[in-house]
């Protein structure tokens, strides 16, 4: 099956993010207030000397918390080591990534709310405290204490919600990340486009931006595309005219809408008079998982005020309805 474009999870094609990565805090456009306090508190421990408190950075996927670790790294002058949270499945697993830190160095734990629980109590000194406890051999066990460099761990989420409060509780920084406005999305589509030496139009930019949902992970697909279509049916310049061809042929709308959420928003019309209803009955009609509904296609969607959450349910708004061009009937429970 093909991969959709419009989501907000990582392809495999984005692998080229990483060659348009910003280095510092300065490039990086969008998440201003996020960025001023990172860069005082960076400035703040870079004074004493000291390394910086644990970073936990959350929001919805593709609004860059990868690049923001890897930012944290660079303005603290650290190396930085990764892993993802499902990949730490035994505690051998995470002593070996943590005997492998240098002082100061940065770990950088992705969607770190998918750590099995036992995991995170291990990692609770370590954050602390600095050191190691394991538990080792079998009747006759013995506990072995490790003394650790002094690190910085930046976890990513997109549901914060769902991490235990004792570790939550162990990160100094907490950021929530926000959806991109128009013109954050813009300079993005702009500044993406020189890096990859492809000459666009303004307006192309601006419309690029308009159909990307808030999200830089989305823009940066979407302007990979259109390149292609600019190659292909012009002259290699990403103008206004190419970019509504290539964005309709690619069927994502003017506000960035694709067949996945007409799917989604009709089945809630068509099926349940519009709503209320609940996740569970939802992810029965459209054949997904009830997590892939709720951080991938709903976050948008709620965002734009075409669905609702409410205590009974959710329920399709006139918004939605005005633009799929349906009928509006008055739903009494919103």
């Amino acid at each position: 099956m093909e991969e959709r474009i419009l989501t907000n999870q990582e392809l495999t094609e984005d692998n080229f993010e990483e060659t348009i990565r910003p280095d510092r805090l300065e490039e990086y456009i969008g998440q201003q207030e996020v960025k001023e306090n990172l860069a005082i508190f960076i400035q703040a421990t870079k004074m004493r000397e000291e390394p910086l408190d644990h970073v936990l950075l959350y929001g919805p996927p593709g609004l860059g918390k990868t690049t923001l670790a890897y930012i944290i790294a660079n303005e603290l002058g650290s190396n930085i080591k990764t892993a993802s949270g499902p990949s730490i499945e035994k505690s051998g697993d995470l002593a070996s990534i943590l005997s492998t830190l240098e002082p100061g160095d940065v770990l950088f734990i992705d969607e770190i709310h998918r750590m099995p629980r036992c995991i995170e109590e291990i990692l609770y000194p370590a954050m602390e405290d600095f050191v190691l406890d394991i538990i080792i051999g079998g009747e006759s066990s013995k506990n072995i204490r490790i003394e650790l460099p002094p690190f910085t761990l930046v976890g990513a989420t997109t549901r914060a919600g769902d991490l235990s409060s004792p570790l939550r509780d162990r990160f100094g920084i907490i950021s929530k990340l926000q959806y991109y406005t128009m013109e954050e999305l813009t300079e993005i589509v702009k500044r993406t486009a020189r890096v990859l030496s492809t000459p666009i139009e303004e307006e192309a930019a601006v419309e690029l931006a308009r159909r990307s949902r808030g999200t830089p992970r989305i823009a940066n697909r979407l302007l990979k595309r259109v390149r292609d279509f600019a190659q292909v049916k012009g002259d290699g310049v990403i103008t206004l005219e190419i970019t509504k061809m290539a964005l309709d042929q690619l069927k994502v709308d003017s506000i960035g809408l694709d067949d996945t959420d007409y799917h989604l928003l009709k089945s809630i019309i068509e099926k349940f008079n519009g709503g209320p209803v609940g996740i569970e009955a939802i992810a029965s009609s459209i054949g997904e998982e009830q997590t892939t509904i709720e951080d991938v296609y709903e976050p948008y969607l709620l965002q734009i005020g075409f669905l609702k959450r409410t205590n009974r349910g959710r329920i399709v708004t006139k918004l939605a309805y005005d633009h799929l061009q349906i009928p509006y009937q008055e739903n009494m429970f919103e």
